[in-house]
């Protein structure tokens, strides 16, 4: 069965999630920095193992940034995401005042799934397509 909790998952295993999809990660200091800095996290754990997790960063008052949506690949397809973007949303709905602005970067082929949730590809018309620099 699957367990959800709204709380952060150790760093280790966070890791090791995103170890499981492609994801690099820096050095375990930083990641736990980073886990310890976010707004709201949900985990979701089958038999004690991370198997799911998502969270929320940002300012908490005008921008709020969906961040780390990962399903292990063993467990795709399960819905398990929805779980997570259901859990966030609902936190987003509870916590994010009128005018504040929630963004997030998709995965390549994943903009459908996101969709979903009211959240808008941004075509490059009116908001510009968007961009980032990694480290």
């Amino acid at each position: 069965m699957i367990i959800l909790e709204e709380e952060p998952p150790n760093a280790i295993d966070f890791t090791s999630i995103r170890n499981a999809i492609g994801w690099k990660n820096p050095e375990l200091l930083f990641v736990q920095r980073s886990i310890d800095s976010s707004l709201f996290w949900v985990s979701l754990y089958l038999d004690n193992e991370l198997v799911g997790c998502g969270r929320v960063i940002g300012d908490n008052s005008m921008f709020f940034y969906i961040q780390d949506v990962i399903v292990h690949p063993k467990h795709q397809k399960l819905g398990l995401g929805s779980k997570i973007m259901q859990s966030i949303n609902n936190y987003l709905t509870l916590n994010c005042p009128p005018g504040s602005t929630i963004g997030l970067f998709s995965a390549y082929g994943k903009e459908k799934f996101y969709e979903k949730f009211g959240f808008q590809s941004r075509t490059g018309e009116t908001l510009g397509f968007g961009m980032c620099r990694f480290i």
